[in-house]
């Protein structure tokens, strides 16, 4: 239930505060005196779009706020998906600074716009004079029919199995396209796997060949200094070793006598020890280095190959090479295995799609089976709001494939005359009938759709007499079920209210601003003695308010 609603700053509205109780409010005002931005007020803190075209004052910042009670109408999911900690009474809150941005709080927690929205739609219903547009909808006239049928619940389900086999279908649809494009790539992806596979790559080979191709183009020159190295250290004629050896055995002899000689000899016995071992490595090496031409062709061919498949694949070098054919070979996995996951998929896709069928079947059942019973009900209501030949009925046209309202579109049939035939709502009905039509659809829906709050601005257009008196008792009636707040123009109306709001305007030199009252029992009857009378207000117009509002 709507409790408050504080209003800063908007269009001409500089701050009001207005409190709301149980039942069925009236609001009241001259044309023009801002009754509907009441509602554009309470639009924008339910979640609507504005900018700075809202802001009375281009200085300061727009601040509307609306306290609700929400006690049992299970919102806690909601609260927790939004990220805002439930309490029974939630206040929204939004702001609009001087440059037009935007925030948005639910229990002084900021919040999305969209979260916001989500819980307004929750709350309120705003019904504004363009939604009778609505009742060429199909998916409002479901939204009637269900409400009706007590297969909303139902509905819903059906609404999550069929974004499940939307999804399904997308899946499979794009594995399969996605599978005919890899067929059609797989014989060139598997002929690169298996040409690299047979190259039998290997890390670091390539650094390895390098290295032996050039050792083995070079063997000849290698072996040439390798034995010169040898024959300098250890030749048959004059030698290293055998220069060391002489000098060793000269400073041997005077070791005796000259103390530091011992010393050198010993360094050239260590000399000697690692000029050997030198010598007897040069000689190995020699032995082992062959120019063998057949061998250097091998290495020479091997190379040509890793570089052909390197430059083939646009790869830098033997690491890139090896990563490239694991992902050829990833991607011809996943060509063979393609087959396999479209089966699933489609296994998922058909199983989703019988679920929603099945589903659908039950809606189609349980909104076949009340849709005469709602039919009798509004032409019952219509006669009552002065349409006594009026006709309503339902038809239902099966759909090719299951739609996002089921497999059915309903069709609201409607004649106002005897002698017509009921034809399609949308092309047949008046403005005045329209509405009548729209107050007893959603008069049917505030009894079953679990909301809090309804809001109607001007419902009532277009009506008079008896048939205002009706309209006030149907609405009054809504009030005893749900919180309704009208805005009217009608006296019979207005004084069926459990409270009345008065909106008027304060005009001065400079500016023109919107003020709202809560009306006492003495300002009601002169309020709706002026709705009888006009501007000027006579004695019988004050007898018959007072008969009025006595009556309710």
């Amino acid at each position: 239930m709507l409790r408050r609603l504080s209003v800063k700053n908007y269009a001409i509205i500089r701050e009001l505060d207005m409190g709301f109780g149980e039942g069925f409010t009236i609001i009241t005002g001259e044309t023009g005196a801002g009754k509907s931005i009441l509602l554009g007020a309470l639009g924008l803190v339910l979640g609507d779009r504005a900018d700075t075209s809202v802001l009375l004052s281009k200085d300061e910042k727009c601040i509307v706020e609306a306290e609700f009670n929400i006690r049992g109408y299970d919102l806690e999911e909601l609260f927790e998906k939004g990220g805002v900690d439930y309490d029974d009474e939630a206040i929204l809150r939004r702001e609009i600074n001087t440059a037009g941005k935007s925030r948005a709080f639910i229990n002084d927690t900021p919040v999305t716009l969209g979260v916001l929205k989500e819980l307004g739609d929750r709350l309120v219903d705003v019904h504004s004079q363009h939604q009778t547009l609505l009742l060429g909808n199909n998916m409002f006239q479901m939204r009637v029919i269900d409400a009706y049928a007590g297969t909303s619940a139902l509905f819903r389900e059906y609404t999550l199995a069929y974004k499940s086999y939307l999804k399904a279908a997308r899946e499979y649809e794009a594995a399969a396209e996605s599978a005919a494009r890899g067929r059609a790539d797989y014989d060139y992806y598997n002929h690169q796997m298996e040409e690299l596979a047979e190259a039998n790559l290997r890390p670091g080979e390539v650094e390895e060949l390098e290295r032996e191709q050039e050792l083995l183009t070079n063997a000849g020159e290698i072996k040439e200094s390798l034995a010169a190295a040898a024959a300098a250290l250890a030749g048959e004629e004059v030698s290293a070793l055998s220069l060391l050896r002489m000098a060793r055995a000269n400073l041997a002899k005077i070791s005796g006598w000259v103390a530091d000689a011992a010393e050198l000899e010993k360094r050239l016995g260590s000399s000697l020890v690692e000029l050997n071992d030198i010598s007897y490595e040069a000689d190995r090496m020699n032995d082992r280095t062959v120019a063998d031409p057949d061998r250097l062709g091998q290495v020479t061919r091997r190379l040509d190959a890793l570089y052909t498949l390197m430059q083939k694949h646009r790869c830098n070098g033997l690491d890139e090479l090896l990563a490239r054919k694991k992902e050829i070979e990833d991607q011809v996995a996943a060509t063979s295995d393609i087959d396999e996951r479209i089966d699933d998929l489609k296994k998922r896709s058909d199983m989703a799609y019988s679920e929603t069928l099945r589903l659908a079947g039950e809606l189609s059942a349980g909104r076949n089976a009340s849709s005469g019973s709602l039919a009798s009900e509004i032409t019952a209501m219509l006669f009552k709001l002065g349409m006594p030949h009026a006709r309503f009925s339902i038809r239902f046209v099966s759909l090719a494939a299951p739609g996002a309202s089921g497999t059915d579109r309903a069709d609201f049939l409607f004649s106002a005359n005897r002698q017509v035939q009921p034809e399609e709502l949308s092309r047949v009905a008046s403005g005045g009938e329209l509405s009548r039509l729209m107050l007893c659809l959603k008069s049917i829906l505030a009894s079953s759709s679990g909301l809090p709050a309804i809001i109607f601005d001007e419902i009532d257009s277009g009506v008079s007499g008896e048939v205002a008196s009706m309209v006030g008792s149907i609405l009054a009636d809504m009030g005893k079920s749900m919180q309704v707040i009208n805005i009217t123009h009608l006296p019979q109306v207005a004084s069926m209210g459990s409270l009345h709001y008065h909106v008027y305007k304060e005009e001065n030199d400079h500016s023109t601003i919107t003020r709202v009252r809560l009306l006492n029992d003495n300002e009601r009857v002169t309020e709706v003695a002026r709705l009888l009378s006009g501007s000027t207000i006579t004695e019988a117009a004050m007898r018959n308010a007072r008969e009025l509002l006595k009556g309710n």
